[in-house]
C-alpha cells in the first residue's frame, strides 16, 4: 500500500489539500502529518487507512489545518531566501569592485587567445612539414575536445548568468533561465 492509495479517500472526506499532497512527491510528508493528527498506530498508509473510517472529521480538518501551514512555511522559506539572493545579485551588479565587473570578459578573452595560439602552432606546423608536432597535436585531439569543451561550457553559462543579472538590475526580479522557460513552454502545451 501507498499513501497515493488514500488521496481519494482523503478528500472525499474533506481534506482536499492534503489528499492532493498524498498523492504527488510529498505524499510521505503528508501521510505523517495525516497519522499525527489522527492518532493512528503507526505512521504507515496500511495504520491509517484503518482509522479512517472512524477519524473524528475535526482531527481531518486539523491535519488540512497543519498541512496548509507547512506549505505556507516552506513557500515564505523559499521567498525569503529568492529575496535574499536577488539583492546580492543587485548589490554585486551595483558593484564598483574590478574583478567583479572584469572576471567574465578577462576569461573570454584568454580562451580567445589560447584557441588562436594553437591555431597558429598548428597552421605553422604544416607550413613547415613538421609531421612529429602534427602527429602530437592530433594524438591530443580528444584531451582538446573535451578541455575546450568544459572551458567553452563554462564560458556559456557565464554569458548566460551575466545576461540574467542585467535582466534583474532593469526589472527587479530574476530573468527566467533556459530551464525555466522549457519548463514553462511545456506547461502551456499541456
Amino acid at each position: 500500500m501507498d499513501w497515493s492509495d488514500l488521496a481519494k479517500q482523503v478528500i472525499s472526506l474533506g481534506a482536499p489539500m492534503l489528499g492532493t499532497a498524498l498523492g504527488g512527491p510529498l505524499g510521505g510528508a503528508a501521510g505523517h502529518i495525516l497519522a499525527t493528527a489522527l492518532g493512528s498506530a503507526a505512521p504507515t498508509p496500511a495504520a491509517v487507512q484503518a482509522s479512517l473510517p472512524t477519524a473524528d472529521p475535526a482531527m481531518l480538518a486539523q491535519a488540512e489545518t497543519q498541512w496548509a501551514e507547512a506549505i505556507r512555511a516552506e513557500a515564505e522559506t523559499q521567498r525569503v531566501a529568492i529575496s535574499e539572493t536577488q539583492a546580492t545579485i543587485r548589490a554585486e551588479i551595483a558593484s564598483d569592485d574590478p574583478l567583479q565587473r572584469w572576471w567574465r570578459p578577462l576569461y573570454a578573452f584568454e580562451l580567445t587567445f589560447e584557441c588562436a595560439a594553437l591555431w597558429i602552432i598548428l597552421m605553422h606546423e604544416f607550413w613547415t612539414g613538421d609531421i612529429q608536432t602534427i602527429n602530437a597535436l592530433i594524438g591530443a585531439t580528444a584531451l582538446f575536445v573535451t578541455y575546450w569543451g568544459f572551458r567553452f561550457g563554462v564560458l556559456g553559462v557565464y554569458v548566460s548568468g551575466r545576461t540574467r543579472e542585467k535582466v534583474s538590475a532593469i526589472t527587479g526580479r530574476d530573468a527566467p533561465g533556459l530551464v525555466a522557460k522549457f519548463v514553462k513552454s511545456v506547461a502551456k502545451k499541456s
